[in-house]
């Protein structure tokens, strides 16, 4: 983990140099400068401040993995990693459903938003328990 704490690292220093210099050339061309543009690169750079402080914590306590180790060997990370779920369906349908809501919305048609949250519901609950049931059932 200490190399994604050093890439978000210096993530976090290119966003400490930008934010005061995209507030000084926004003033100069408007008046008072650009606070919208200002405030959210000042929210990124305290949001990759945060993560590199995590992982580096992190890092610290942790063993290292094959890939922080410089006398590692390629078969050292040989093995499984992880789940990997294979196809789904429910995705595209929580989608279809999260379409139909929103078009409901803009029409002021409640009862299509009503009937898109109903088999919104049915689609979410198929994508959770996928894997409890049917063919990739464990």
């Amino acid at each position: 983990m200490k190399a994604e704490a050093w890439v978000f690292a210096i993530c976090t220093v290119f966003f400490i140099l930008v934010s005061p210099a995209y507030w000084f050339v926004t003033a100069a061309s408007e008046e008072g400068g650009d606070w919208t543009g200002t405030s959210a690169l000042t929210m990124t750079t305290l949001l990759t401040l945060m993560v590199t402080l995590y992982l580096g914590f992190h890092a610290k306590k942790m063993d290292p993995r094959p890939e922080d180790r410089n006398d590692a060997e390629i078969a050292d990370g040989a093995g499984e990693l992880g789940f990997f779920p294979p196809y789904s369906w429910w995705p595209l349908w929580a989608a279809a459903t999260l379409g139909v809501c929103v078009f409901g919305v803009a029409t002021s048609a409640w009862w299509l938003f009503i009937i898109g949250i109903a088999l919104g519901a049915v689609a979410l609950s198929g994508w959770i328990y996928e894997y409890y049931r049917g063919e990739h059932a464990h």
